[in-house]
């Protein structure tokens, strides 16, 4: 026990907010993919994105770490640098990888010039800087090639991950999935590494028995009908119910929970306060 009184008060305090809602975590570890909407990123905690729809109908709450162009190199970093995440994985009733479709993204000019744009001074020239590779970007995107990250590195990335959970909690059920599609006009609306990303993380997760969903199947007629963001790869909200769908499916069969929906008729829609429909 601690003598210092400041540190035993916030022991304290932390421990009586734990035990306010001790419902299992569904930690997500995920690009923006995961919180973009028809007109924009969205609060961690809005109700109608796809996390969110998936531990509200498995009574569970949700813990999501995402951000805009993560790989699977991102979330491997998430997870042994960010102590949100190692709060939430002796919490968590499962983890989602949710991520890889940025993982077979052409990416012609080397992804860390991207990262590193915000970083150039002056400001002035920042903005040349971003202007030219917004100007490059498509253009080049045509030659499908180099992808974001090479597929063996993506498996490898995967695999890292969910070898690091294991070793913490080996009874903790992780699920993946395989890339969106797009209809992108800053990559080009080209898409070639997809096939090749898919088959190294397929046969990653036939290995290691990790379940898959599959977005593209689960979004696909929504993007070619162009229902979702006017950006071309960002979704609107039928598109996070659908992802929600196959997703509660993936985590009941792999967890072994019974039933199909808190009423018993499927996966509910959400409106913008929280209220179900």
């Amino acid at each position: 026990m601690s003598s210092d009184p400041d540190l035993e008060a916030a022991e304290s305090a932390a421990t009586a907010a734990a035990s306010v809602d001790d419902r299992p975590v569904l930690l997500v570890l995920a690009d923006s993919l995961s919180y973009y909407g028809p007109k924009g990123g969205l609060p961690a905690d809005d109700p109608r994105i796809w996390p969110n729809l998936v531990a509200a109908e498995l009574g569970w709450r949700t813990e999501l770490v995402a951000r805009i162009g993560w790989t699977s190199r991102d979330v491997w970093w998430a997870l042994t640098q960010d102590p949100r995440v190692w709060a939430s994985v002796p919490k968590a009733g499962a983890v989602v990888f949710g991520v890889c479709g940025m993982d077979s993204l052409p990416s012609p000019l080397p992804t860390a010039l991207r990262e590193q744009i915000r970083y150039v001074r002056p400001d002035a020239l920042r903005r040349v800087v971003r202007d030219a590779y917004g100007w490059l970007q498509p253009r080049l995107a045509p030659l499908g090639w180099p992808l974001a990250l090479p597929p063996s590195l993506t498996a490898e990335y995967l695999e890292k991950c969910r070898g690091a959970l294991e070793q913490l909690r080996p009874e903790l059920p992780v699920v993946a999935t395989l890339p969106s599609v797009h209809a992108c006009d800053a990559y080009g609306r080209v898409h070639s590494g997809r096939p090749a990303t898919e088959r190294a993380i397929r046969g990653w997760a036939g290995r290691t028995d990790v379940p898959l969903v599959d977005l593209a199947e689960a979004v696909g007629e929504h993007i070619r009908a162009g229902r979702g963001n006017p950006d071309g790869i960002h979704w609107g909200f039928e598109a996070h119910e659908r992802v929600a769908e196959a997703m509660v499916t993936a985590l009941r069969a792999r967890c072994g929970l019974d039933g199909t929906g808190l009423d018993g008729t499927g996966l509910h829609s959400v409106d913008a306060t929280g209220g179900i429909r």
